[in-house]
């Protein structure tokens, strides 16, 4: 996913997609990463992902209504910010991802 996927970007979040066109069952899978390395503790990493798993729960009921093509998608939201962000901005970022896919 991570080789052959397209991206998009919006600060903090970094969106990694691939489609399935031709796949029998169209789902959308989501998956939400919090890098070990920018944040150390289990619990920071935890929190951002929460926060991400949170916004994209709330959004993804207008983004299945918006998609107009039946095609699985794997997606995969990387938290790419050096600091933690508070909700707020995760969420106008997921948005904005999700507008633009």
């Amino acid at each position: 996913m991570f080789k052959e996927g397209k991206s998009k970007s919006a600060y903090p979040v970094k969106l990694i997609y691939v489609a399935f066109p031709d796949d029998p069952n169209p789902q959308i899978k989501a998956m939400f990463v919090a890098p070990k390395k920018k944040f150390r503790d289990a619990h920071q990493r935890n929190k951002l992902k929460r926060r991400m798993r949170e916004a994209y729960r709330l959004q993804k009921t207008t983004f299945y209504e918006g998609r107009t093509q039946e095609v699985a998608l794997h997606l995969a939201f990387v938290y790419i910010g050096s600091e933690a962000q508070p909700y707020d901005a995760i969420y106008k970022a997921i948005q904005k991802l999700l507008t633009n896919l």
